[in-house]
């Protein structure tokens, strides 16, 4: 798959994974840390050689946070909920502004 879509397989780092992990919380985007793998390894190649404006990344994430909650309090990614009225305005307004 990698050569036939001129891509490239790498590895990253415990370290790198956290970095990404902890990014993509804060991001909203509340992932196991394994499968920040995939975010930490384009953060990794963007340090290398920027991407093209034009290139088009994908990053599978296949697990929930939700499946290891101890590691994001661990990391120190604490989040505070939301309170939010239980009607479309008031979600649509928490979630796009």
């Amino acid at each position: 798959a990698a050569r036939e879509s001129a891509g490239k397989i790498d590895s990253v780092t415990d370290e790198e994974i956290a970095e990404a992990y902890r990014l993509m919380a804060l991001e909203g985007v509340f992932c196991e840390p394994a499968s920040a793998a995939s975010v930490a390894g384009v953060l990794k190649r963007t340090k290398q050689s920027p991407f093209n404006p034009d290139d088009n990344i994908v990053c599978i994430l296949t697990g929930n946070g939700l499946k290891d909650p101890d590691s994001a309090l661990s990391r120190g990614v604490h989040f505070e909920p939301s309170v939010v009225g239980a009607n479309l305005t008031d979600v649509a307004h928490a979630i796009f502004g």
